[in-house]
């Protein structure tokens, strides 16, 4: 377990509706039996295949949560320990994650290191975060 899914807790936090779950699957919703949230996975019952299990980094709950989590960062530090831990998870969970993820979690981190930088009056941007910075002017 990543620090990113201990922070995030989605087994206890995230209510996944069945709509949800139809729609990553790509299938009708009434072809869904049961959905069980699981501590690492979800597992879905499926009236035509019988078991499927889903990752939380697959649902659209876990973008909106790490998005969340950027969002309430209240120092470049907390931000740019939040963005190591997404990469790492990232990295380590690679086929877990479409590929508009990164780039959509990348965009939210440009945006509030930008909202942070100008709220505490920088004169010069912190050197740990200047390398990721300068990619999102």
């Amino acid at each position: 377990m990543t620090n990113l899914f201990r922070r995030l807790q989605p087994a206890q936090k995230f209510r996944i509706s069945i709509t949800c779950i139809a729609q990553l699957l790509k299938i009708s919703k009434h072809l869904i039996l049961r959905v069980e949230s699981w501590g690492y996975v979800v597992f879905v019952h499926r009236q035509d295949r019988g078991g499927q299990f889903i990752s939380y980094r697959q649902l659209q709950q876990w973008r909106n949560a790490v998005g969340y989590q950027i969002q309430n960062c209240s120092t470049c530090q907390q931000l740019h320990s939040l963005w190591l831990a997404i990469e790492g998870d990232c990295k380590k969970h690679n086929k877990q994650y479409d590929d508009q993820h990164y780039s959509f979690l990348l965009k939210i981190w440009a945006k509030h290191a930008r909202t942070l930088w100008s709220e505490q009056n920088l004169s010069r941007k912190p050197l740990i975060l200047h390398n990721y910075y300068r990619n999102f002017q």
